[in-house]
């Protein structure tokens, strides 16, 4: 490369009269020169398309999030127990950190509701201090998930646990939001509906800018100008930081003691945080079609909240919320995700007298089309041709997700009722015939399935040791032993047979489920008939 750009570099020096850069200074020379001969190579780099492709909307994709991130980490601020500051002062910091060094895109991460429920008597408990030391533990344990690759663990996710996850958070955001409107007059849901309005009605006539970003203007403005006092407003939620966050090591004592403390908090902030990161990248990938690297993911979020905790702020992760306002908003590369986190700061520190006076009414129109927009509505019409098992998969995790405001429950109950489901279908799956030999002295049995722990029953259940026989064969070409429980049920129908006095062939058994079966078979061991007599 080096050596091909040299003698060009020279041609164009030789040649810059020609090229009109002759009037340029030396120094202006060099850096144009080496402008033309980068760009097209930073344009053509995968990393730099991330960030540059889109910056226009990027940008304004990134403010209207950072209205909508201001009192939703206020909120979270409250459910934690802490102040404000703390939540926003995560917000700013994961936001900023994760653009750079995260795997998806154009998601959001910020301080979440999700990790606010579960760290609320850890500050009861021991104090801010204390919270601070388990985010930046959290943040170890999720940099080791993404070394050791265990994104990949998510394909035991199936596509109805993670539909179920989706519904749910549709309607946790819609329960929120109309908890909003208790005390409130007409005037609320007035607002409302005319930013509902706003919202779904500027795009039929222009997309040239975010309709949630023009509904919050709108809908500031008429409540300033009206005097709309009855509303309440951004400034009623909490007060805002008015300096930049410092750096400093959590003041807590480095111990054993300590560890004890915080790691019974650290490992479900852990496991909910990349839970919610990896299920919402997926989702953002299905809605821009295209792919993300999840255990860079992981790494990226547990690097962004060791940023956070040393600056103080809580533990955080993506928003599946505010990554759907940032797409919907035309926001698509890592600029929209830095631009949230920077506009966030401006507006916290500079903008607050304007920030404060934003009506509730506004944001609450925000999140309700968020709602709208998570909520899988395809969804409702596969209860009816979807298989029944997927169905209740799907609702069990809604409902678990939605009663327990926790996610990894959630997805817990639906991954092992997923797995359980499939367990069944696939034992249902084994067959079992038999042939009587010509001589009427011989029964071949053919086996096809796979025999574990479920099927396991159904295969001994499955021979007739009452026929008077001399010579049983059992065909396995077709089959597969997977665990301890298929092979003690070959042992019982084995030594079954043997104790009628017949003699009992096993043929066609592959590599895999032989070696299994001669490490831990007994029907071929000394003393297996005894053992048998016994029982």
């Amino acid at each position: 490369m080096e050596a091909r750009m040299l003698p060009a570099i020279k041609v164009l020096l030789d040649h810059r009269s020609t090229l009109c850069i002759n009037v340029l200074l030396p120094r202006q020379q060099i850096c144009l020169l080496a402008f033309l001969f980068f760009k097209p190579n930073m344009t053509k780099n995968k990393y730099f398309q991330e960030w540059f492709s889109n910056p226009r909307r990027d940008v304004i994709a990134g403010t209207v999030v950072a209205l909508a991130l201001i009192p939703e980490s206020i909120a979270f601020a409250i459910i934690a127990g802490v102040d404000p500051k703390v939540a926003l002062y995560a917000s700013f910091c994961i936001a900023i950190t994760i653009a750079f060094v995260g795997g998806r895109p154009g998601m959001i991460s910020a301080a979440t509701g999700a990790m606010a429920l579960l760290i609320g008597s850890l500050v009861a408990n021991h104090g801010v201090q204390y919270l601070l030391a388990a985010t930046l533990l959290t943040g170890v344990l999720q940099i080791l998930c993404g070394v050791f690759k265990l994104a990949d663990l998510m394909r035991f996710v199936s596509k109805s646990v993670v539909t179920g996850f989706v519904n749910a958070l549709a309607i946790l955001y819609f329960i929120t939001q109309v908890k909003e409107f208790e005390g409130q007059g007409w005037i609320m849901y007035a607002m409302v509906a005319g930013g509902l309005v706003i919202i779904y009605g500027l795009p039929r006539l222009t997309t040239a800018v975010p309709s949630p970003l023009i509904c919050i203007i709108i809908l500031t403005t008429v409540s300033i100008t009206m005097g709309l006092d009855s509303l309440n407003t951004v400034g009623e939620m909490g007060q805002l930081p008015s300096s930049l966050p410092d750096f400093f090591f959590p003041d807590v004592p480095l111990s054993w003691e300590t560890f004890m403390i915080i790691l019974p908090y650290a490992i479900p902030l852990t496991v909910v945080g990349l839970l919610e990161s990896l299920m919402t990248a997926g989702i953002l990938d299905d809605f821009t079609d295209t792919e993300s690297d999840k255990n860079r993911e992981c790494k990226g979020q547990g690097i962004s909240n060791l940023v956070a905790g040393m600056f103080g702020g809580m533990a955080g992760c993506a928003m599946i919320g505010q990554s759907v306002i940032n797409v919907k908003s035309g926001g698509r590369g890592r600029l929209s995700t830095a631009a949230s986190g920077i506009v966030l700061l401006i507006l916290i520190l500079v903008l607050d007298d304007l920030v404060n006076q934003i009506p509730i009414a506004a944001l609450v129109a925000v999140m309700l089309m968020v709602s709208f927009g998570t909520f899988n509505w395809s969804s409702l019409k596969g209860l009816r041709d979807n298989h029944l098992t997927s169905s209740i998969v799907m609702i069990a995790t809604v409902l678990a997700v939605v009663y327990t405001h926790n996610l990894a429950i959630g997805v817990g109950i639906g991954v092992v009722l997923s797995a359980l489901f499939f367990a069944y279908k696939v034992s249902r799956l084994l067959k079992i015939s038999s042939d009587l030999d010509v001589s009427k002295k011989g029964r071949t049995y053919n086996v096809t399935g796979q025999l574990f722990f479920v099927s396991a029953d159904s295969f001994a259940d499955a021979f007739d040791f009452r026929e008077v026989l001399e010579r049983v064969t059992i065909d396995v070409t077709h089959a597969h032993f997977w665990d301890l429980s298929a092979v003690g049920a070959l042992d019982r129908v084995v030594l079954k047979f043997r104790r009628e006095g017949t003699e009992v062939d096993i043929i066609g058994m592959n590599e895999a489920s032989k070696t299994l079966v001669l490490k831990i078979a007994t029907h071929d061991k000394p003393g297996a008939m005894d053992e048998a007599g016994g029982h």
